[in-house]
């Protein structure tokens, strides 16, 4: 078997499972040469929520973004993680809008479009795969890992084979909270490298403890490529560190061969990285940086974990973490046993808080209303008829079984809509604006009208640069310790001076 492809997400799920989502385009920039020649077979960079937290949090146009990333990172293939009809957001959009999202990213130097839908209706990736394909980028059908009575290793391997045969040109298993043991990992790779013909990744992370094990077992199962980060923006409900993996695939068969330059360079990244997450730390918590078994229980993505944590911590509920996350798997079985991914994960999350807040399905938000009527596509499992019922009183509407898209009476914007309103505003109406301006109008409003400036943070320092001997010859010998203060992880160095 061929070397295993080794992908890096620390710009884009890296920061999203650890720090909130707060990393700063300018941050990136120091390191992406380095990344860009290291050798992984893809970077992602975009997609997810780092479209709606550059924009909302950090002030950032996200094509701006993508173009500073591709100029930065010009060789390696970029991808990005596309929530099928979502697209980024949690509405489902309409086709033509999905198309020209898919087009405007490849315009401005997408590659790989990782589409997924929070169920697992196969009918809301239809369109972006389609799209995808057409613009000249490069479909990944992708499959959403949880554990259910009504899912199994078989219903897996069937899902991929469907994606096939829908024109993908590889399809990933997305392990979104860590909870793919490792040999239900090994059983799911083997059956799909023996069903179809396209290659087969998988993405993972380290929430509880299995992700390395498990991509350890996928590896030994033929998979292809394996997403990593870098530390500190790694381990816990990130992705497995790429320095960690390499150790424990020291002499392996499918271990790829990295020179000592390349051990160097990844070293110098981390220790940038190192600096940034310190400039992050009011986005940062300790308890994402360790293992948490009750993920096992919770079924939580690594994203969900640090963006809820940072939430309650706002709204000074941090005493309720443990309710609301306990209540998530009653929350889940009467929505029909649903993944959680976003949009998902949030509206189970947000559910699971109304029901401690005010007591079981007493109060309903709109979100998980509709994805029990089936407003977001089809549930693996049937809807509990009574919670589905209390759904249709409160939201005044029926269930549906049509492409969610497509339900009755649903009022869409189209690209000309969308550039008409835009014009008659005054504002950018590029196709680039129209579908950002379709999933974030606030937000765009804000950043072309300059009232939605960040504050200020320092600026990272440079990559660091190996010095001359010499040149440290006015300092003794030095120490690095790792301190807790108040449940953050602080690195600090001791050097006696001569």
């Amino acid at each position: 078997m061929k070397p295993i492809q080794l992908n890096n997400n620390v710009l884009r799920d890296g920061h999203q499972s650890l720090a909130a989502t707060r990393m700063k385009t300018e941050q990136m920039l120091p390191v992406c040469e380095a990344l860009d020649n290291w050798g992984f077979g893809a970077l992602e960079t975009w997609g997810g929520a780092t479209i709606d937290s550059g924009l909302r949090f950090l002030d950032e146009f996200p094509f701006d973004r993508l173009d500073a990333l591709k100029k930065a990172c010009p060789k390696t293939p970029h991808m990005m993680l596309l929530r099928g009809q979502n697209i980024v957001q949690y509405a489902h959009f309409p086709d033509d809008v999905v198309e020209s999202f898919i087009k405007c990213s490849v315009d401005h130097g997408m590659n790989i479009f990782r589409i997924f839908d929070a169920l697992n209706d196969t009918r809301n990736m239809k369109c972006a795969i389609d799209a995808a394909k057409k613009a000249g980028g490069l479909a990944h059908g992708t499959i959403c890992y949880t554990t259910s009575p009504v899912h199994s290793v078989q219903s897996f391997i069937e899902m991929g084979i469907e994606l096939e045969k829908m024109g993908c040109d590889a399809i990933v298993l997305k392990d979104m909270a860590g909870l793919i043991p490792p040999m239900d990992a090994f059983k799911i790779v083997d059956g799909l490298k023996k069903a179809i013909k396209i290659p087969v990744w998988i993405h993972t992370h380290d929430t509880a403890g299995l992700g390395a094990s498990t991509y350890m077992y996928a590896i030994d199962a033929g998979v292809d490529a394996i997403d990593l980060s870098v530390a500190p923006f790694a381990n816990g409900t990130g992705q497995p560190d790429t320095t960690r993996m390499l150790a424990l695939l020291q002499d392996h068969k499918r271990c790829p061969k990295v020179s000592e330059e390349q051990v160097k360079s990844l070293k110098e990244v981390r220790m940038h990285l190192e600096k940034v997450y310190a400039e992050m730390s009011e986005f940062t918590s300790h308890k994402n940086e360790i293992i948490d078994v009750d993920a096992l229980e919770y079924q939580v993505p690594g994203g969900m974990l640090s963006n809820f944590r940072t939430q309650l911590k706002e709204q000074k509920m941090e005493d309720k973490f443990e309710d609301v996350f306990r209540e998530i798997p009653v929350v889940r079985e009467a929505l029909g046993w649903i993944p959680l991914v976003t949009p998902t994960s949030q509206i189970v999350g947000m559910q699971a808080f109304l029901n401690v807040k005010f007591g079981r399905w007493k109060q309903i938000s709109p979100q998980a209303a509709d994805i029990a009527l089936g407003y977001y596509g089809r549930c693996p499992a049937a809807v509990d008829p009574e919670v589905q019922a209390l759904a249709a009183k409160q939201a005044g509407k029926e269930p549906i079984t049509c492409r969610p898209v497509e339900a009755p009476n649903a009022q869409h914007k189209h690209m000309e809509d969308l550039k008409k309103e835009l014009d008659s505003k005054g504002l950018p109406s590029s196709p680039e604006h129209c579908v950002i301006y379709t999933m974030f109008p606030q937000q765009l409003t804000s950043h072309l009208k300059g009232t939605n400036k960040p504050k200020p943070v320092a600026k990272p320092a440079e990559t660091p640069a190996a010095k001359p001997a010499a040149a440290s010859a006015a300092t003794g010998p030095g120490k690095r310790y790792a301190l807790n203060i108040n449940g953050k992880r602080v690195e600090v160095g001791v050097e006696e001076l001569v």
